[in-house]
């Protein structure tokens, strides 16, 4: 279940570009890239509390989504052979702070469009589902306000997950 859904949060992510006009857009597998467009997450990985060392890991791009799995607790519908769970998946989406957004401050509408790329991560992961997994929704926000240079947003998904033996 964990890498089926991980692997889908990276394709769905992966195909998310921003066009030249500022358009967001999830690209079909196979469709081209409109000219002028760029990736919007640069980065995907499992989470590793990243923020917490960004000094002494490898750089990453950003903006960067960070996947965490919170602990599962599977109850049996049949022993031994069938599970299922309410899973819950942290997605931590690490963007640069681009200063101050209060009134009239001239970063305003950059330090925001963090916001817009929340929706535009929801708009892609909401109702997704596979083999082992279903009703991927959005079940919390979590906004860092102690930060410096980074800004960390957790959004808290929760899904329907299947483990069968």
């Amino acid at each position: 279940m964990r890498k089926e859904l991980y692997q889908i949060i990276c394709d769905r992510l992966s195909h998310l570009y921003e066009t030249s006009e500022g358009a967001h857009i999830c690209l079909k597998h196979g469709e081209p890239i409109p000219d002028g467009a760029r990736r919007i997450v640069k980065h995907i990985d499992l989470w590793n509390h990243n923020v917490e060392f960004i000094e002494q890991e490898e750089s990453w791009e950003r903006p960067a989504v960070f996947v965490e799995f919170v602990p599962i607790r599977w109850v049996a519908i049949q022993p031994g052979a069938e599970y299922r769970a309410e899973a819950q998946i942290n997605l931590h989406v690490v963007t640069d702070w681009s200063g101050s957004v209060s009134a009239g401050s001239e970063f305003r509408e950059d330090g925001l469009r963090v916001f817009d790329l929340l929706e535009t991560i929801h708009g892609v992961l909401a109702g997704a589902d596979g083999d082992t997994f279903m009703e991927l929704d959005l079940a919390g926000s979590q906004t860092n306000h102690n930060h410096e240079e980074i800004i960390e947003n957790i959004e808290m998904y929760q899904c329907v997950a299947f483990r069968s033996i």
